[in-house]
């Protein structure tokens, strides 16, 4: 009889322990699952990069002069021209300089900080009218490459009085939610309620 006993005690403690292996084992592999997953969520939210959200069409006329002094400055030579500059400047926000951080065992993920609106992108054509060269002074190939960098300074100088960048301000809860699309994909959760604390905070300080 005591053999009986001892053999079901046996039985009952074996399976214990093996439940107890299978749920350690089960509760290891379900955590590394949440974080693996995680970690490609982090990853697949920051490779969208460079997210775009306002464009802005430029048409400025651009007056360039150049002039060169030889023998001594005691004769110049000027050349000049009249640049069209029709330009397309994208604005948005750089989605590597999000802040943010998983919290596992919720399925959330927390979003502390986004980036300030920036210039992306400025696309510049330029079309040369009543070109003018000096004697000793005209345009070569480097005078194209130097005058498209020009160009481009011209219309990032152009920007801040556009209004572009508090368009760029108010579209930044869209690309929050996008965000929250992207995250909602494999059944997470996207916190941002510590932007909107800082936010109010904002608001608060600016009055």
């Amino acid at each position: 009889m005591s053999d009986i006993l001892e053999l079901f005690l046996g039985l009952i403690l074996g399976a214990i322990a093996m439940y107890w292996v299978f749920s350690f084992f089960r509760k290891k592999r379900s955590k590394e699952l949440t974080e693996h997953q995680s970690a490609i969520l982090l990853d697949k939210i920051k490779s969208v990069c460079k997210l775009i959200t306002v464009e802005g069409d430029f048409a400025e006329i651009y007056r360039y002069e150049n002039t060169k002094e030889r023998f001594l400055s005691l004769v110049s030579s000027k050349k000049k021209a009249l640049i069209i500059i029709n330009a397309k400047a994208h604005i948005g926000f750089d989605l590597k300089k999000l802040q943010m951080y998983a919290d596992n065992d919720k399925k959330r993920i927390i979003l502390t900080n986004f980036p300030q609106p920036e210039i992306l992108s400025i696309s510049p054509e330029l079309q040369f009218y009543d070109i003018q060269n000096g004697l000793f002074n005209t345009f070569t190939p480097t005078d194209l490459t130097s005058l498209n960098m020009e160009a481009k300074q011209h219309i990032r100088d152009k920007i801040p009085q556009s209004g572009l960048m508090d368009t760029a301000n108010k579209e930044a809860l869209e690309a929050v939610l996008l965000i929250e699309k992207i995250v909602e994909t494999i059944g997470w959760k996207l916190d941002y309620s510590a932007l909107e604390m800082n936010n109010r905070k904002k608001q608060i300080m600016e009055k």
